[in-house]
């Protein structure tokens, strides 16, 4: 059975280790002051209350994509969430495909199609990064799970086309 795309990857915002430790650090501290109130009052109740709801917003974003990269018919099309504008880079005018780090922080905010000192970045999550340049210079860095493997698709994709 063959797929439909030659490479298809989903990248989650609340799938971000660092993120998911902050959020459990503050559910932590909203139960902590729910047990350890001293005056026991209708604020008490409270803590508990957006310690849940830090725990359920936490939950909900497991499963929210942020944007879903998909390499097909030598594009590489990258789509987002609902008011997000829909990205293709047409691979014929790639000059250089190469593997990197996303970036030299630990902490990395998550973007999609953030225009910054002559690059576009896309990230969610993780360390790795495929950078695309093309015939104008400009560089897309294009944060991934599977950097390897979309590094392999884009590279067979573009021998296609010549």
């Amino acid at each position: 059975m063959e797929s439909r795309y030659a490479y298809i990857e989903k990248q989650y915002i609340g799938r971000d280790y660092v993120r998911i430790f902050i959020r459990l650090i503050m559910a932590a501290f909203c139960f902590a002051a729910y047990v350890y109130e001293r005056d026991r009052d209708n604020t008490q109740d409270l803590f508990l209350v957006v310690g849940f709801g830090i725990i359920g917003v936490s939950m909900l974003l497991l499963f929210l994509i942020q944007y879903k990269i998909v390499v097909d018919n030598g594009s590489l099309i990258l789509d987002g969430l609902w008011t997000t504008k829909r990205v293709k880079i047409d691979l014929n005018s790639v000059v250089e495909v190469k593997k990197a780090i996303y970036s030299r922080y630990y902490f990395n905010n998550p973007v999609y199609n953030l225009h910054t000192k002559g690059t576009i970045r896309f990230y969610s999550s993780g360390k790795d990064a495929v950078v695309l340049t093309d015939r104008d210079g400009l560089e897309y860095f294009i944060g991934t799970q599977r950097p390897n493997e979309l590094l392999l698709v884009i590279k067979d994709e573009m021998k296609k086309l010549k």
